[in-house]
């Protein structure tokens, strides 16, 4: 008998626990989206941004395009040739240069990431209909700031870790482990100088840190509700 009150009182307590967590998680999250306006966001139906990547003393021009109907578009160009990645809904391809002038598919990893991009509000926005848990991992100190930790995981078990500040409920660090090349790789991403268009505030700049090194994007222009021709993210034809 003993132990079965000792059993139920278990279960109450995760339950309790599991559930508190919860409310903290998505209050948490409710006041990051309100802070970032995710409602604004919500309503446009497209991005795009234009900037620089910089890379082992390189200075590369970049541009993106993200429709939420779910295609992406990004080209960087590197001493004179451009390498792009995209996705269409349905397939996703790439062309870089250095490898081959023709247009090749995206598989595996890469084909995931690439999905990813093309998710204009985010993978934090309702991330239990993604298939995805949200687990509230403790308040901790970065940079001399509180921030709050919340580890995602997707459906797919990949695991994210968010840092978002405890003043400003923006988001100002990224850890995660992906593939690449048939290694898994740890990367820290670093965002900051947040700037707010039509209600949407967005970083400006992001700092990516891994083994094979640092890159660095700035963002120098951000315009929503463009119209993009469908036939921009298909891919061309050897």
């Amino acid at each position: 008998m003993k132990k079965s009150i000792f059993t139920i009182l278990a279960i109450l307590v995760a339950a309790v626990f599991t559930l508190a967590q919860a409310q903290t998680v998505d209050e948490i999250l409710g006041k990051h989206f309100k802070a970032v306006g995710q409602e604004k966001l919500m309503d446009a139906k497209s991005f795009s941004i234009k900037g620089k990547v910089s890379q082992m003393g390189m200075e590369m021009p970049m541009e993106m395009k993200v429709n939420k109907s779910g295609e992406f578009l990004v080209t960087i160009e590197m001493q004179g040739q451009k390498m792009i990645q995209a996705f269409d809904g349905e397939k996703g391809w790439m062309i870089a240069p250095w490898m081959s002038a023709d247009p090749m598919d995206l598989t595996g990893d890469q084909l995931e990431q690439a999905k990813g991009q093309a998710n204009l509000e985010g993978e934090l926005y309702d991330y239990q209909k993604k298939g995805s848990t949200a687990e509230f991992k403790g308040k901790v100190n970065l940079d001399g700031k509180d921030s709050y930790r919340i580890r995602l995981t997707t459906s797919d078990g990949n695991e994210k870790d968010y840092f978002i500040d405890a003043n400003s409920y923006y988001i100002t660090k990224v850890k995660t482990t992906i593939s690449a090349q048939g290694q898994t790789v740890d990367i820290e991403q670093i965002m900051s100088d947040n700037k707010t268009i039509d209600g949407v505030t967005m970083p400006m700049k992001i700092e990516s840190k891994s083994p094979m090194g640092s890159t660095v994007i700035i963002t120098d222009e951000i315009k929503f509700n463009e119209n993009f021709d469908p036939s921009l993210f298909k891919q061309p034809s050897k």
